[in-house]
């Protein structure tokens, strides 16, 4: 076995072994949550490690070493929202800083979750009391390298979701929710250091529970898993690097990581650990005057394990008949571009599934969206 292999091994041996290694941390408070699916019953035999290797045999070899890069470069690598909204802070491979400043940037991210999935297929709407969860992220955030080596990132995000379900008085109306709320405000640090040109660079921080865990109507039709914050601290750690593909510099690949560990939890529910990777390229060679244009193509991998905790779903304060409706594995492609005219940058992109493996029934979106606009100071 090369030493490639050795690592690959050992990064997807390592999934579970971190989960349970981490100890839960409850803080005491009340919330009143009730699962509403029905129907098809997953299996609660599925490890974490066998679902993460199932993912990788569906990348290509090159493909699977690019999307780890960035955690096995790192010298202590290891790699959290319900929906699945970890994968917009990665693959925004033009968002890497590149030098000593800041960015300010305000950015829009979308998913309208409305096609029930069960493991790699679609499935039967009637199988699943969810019906449809439409989601607005908006999130202002601000990027500050002190020098080439050190800086800082602080997201503040507003989300706006809107849910469809199966309850109300008689436990079987079509009930429909629509609220907003601050949402999980993140702050990093990061190093970029290894190299005089920043082309690698790690990222530590946590994300805060300042986002509304407890959202409800009369009857408890929001789940837990449906809340716009997640009620939890969670330890985010990532990498990136990227290099040239040629010689001229026209074109320059990417790869990227993300892992959201929560590790002090509430109310007898653990969201899964969330593990993000992109791998990408771009093209500088596009100008019309002082606007350079960029076009993006990348792959975005995720992996999340389900959650844990009385309040989980499937779990005894929840719906323990309805099974396990939480964890899934993804990969999206992703074609996108970016505008620049110095100091303003506009950046969109759209990630559509390719592969997934959802464990229970539980609603998936057919596309997201993602665009931001960025000024450089």
């Amino acid at each position: 076995m090369t030493n490639t292999e050795t690592r690959l091994a050992v990064a997807n041996a390592a999934l579970p072994q971190l989960y349970m290694a981490v100890p839960m941390i409850e803080t005491n408070s009340k919330c009143s949550v009730a699962r509403k699916g029905v129907g098809q019953q997953s299996s609660v035999s599925s490890a974490p490690g066998r679902r993460f290797a199932k993912l990788w045999m569906h990348l290509p070899r090159g493909l699977g070493l690019a999307s780890l890069l960035a955690v096995v470069l790192a010298p202590s690598a290891g790699w959290a929202c319900a929906c699945g909204c970890g994968v917009f802070d990665v693959g925004t491979g033009l968002m890497l800083p590149e030098g000593a400043g800041g960015m300010a940037f305000v950015e829009y991210d979308y998913q309208d979750q409305d096609h029930n999935w069960h493991d790699t297929s679609s499935a039967p709407a009637a199988n699943n009391g969810d019906k449809e969860i439409r989601t607005h992220f908006v999130t202002a955030g601000v990027q500050y390298m002190f020098d080439r080596s050190w800086g800082l990132q602080v997201e503040v995000p507003y989300d706006d979701r809107y849910f469809k379900t199966t309850g109300g008085a008689s436990g079987s109306d079509i009930v429909s929710l629509d609220w907003a709320t601050l949402g999980d405000i993140r702050v990093e640090g990061i190093y970029t250091g290894f190299s005089p040109d920043m082309s690698t660079g790690i990222s530590f921080g946590f994300k805060l529970p300042t986002g509304s865990y407890t959202y409800n109507d009369a009857f408890g039709d929001v789940d837990r898993d449906s809340e716009l914050g997640t009620g939890s601290t969670d330890i985010l750690l990532g990498g990136f690097h990227r290099g040239n593909l040629t010689s001229s510099n026209m074109w320059t690949w990417f790869a990227q990581a993300l892992l959201d560990l929560p590790v002090i939890t509430r109310n007898d529910y653990r969201p899964g650990i969330e593990l993000d990777a992109a791998a990408g390229i771009y093209y500088n060679g596009w100008s019309l005057g002082g606007l350079t244009i960029t076009p993006v193509a990348q792959v975005i991998a995720s992996e999340r394990t389900s959650d844990q905790g009385a309040y989980a779903s499937g779990h005894s304060l929840d719906d323990p008949a309805g099974g396990i409706d939480s964890g899934y594995q993804r990969i999206m492609l992703s074609p996108g571009i970016e505008l620049d005219m110095h100091p303003m940058s506009f950046y969109a992109d759209v990630e559509v599934p390719v592969f997934q493996d959802f464990r229970g029934n539980q609603v998936v979106a057919p596309w997201l969206l993602k665009a931001a606009v960025s000024y450089h100071f």
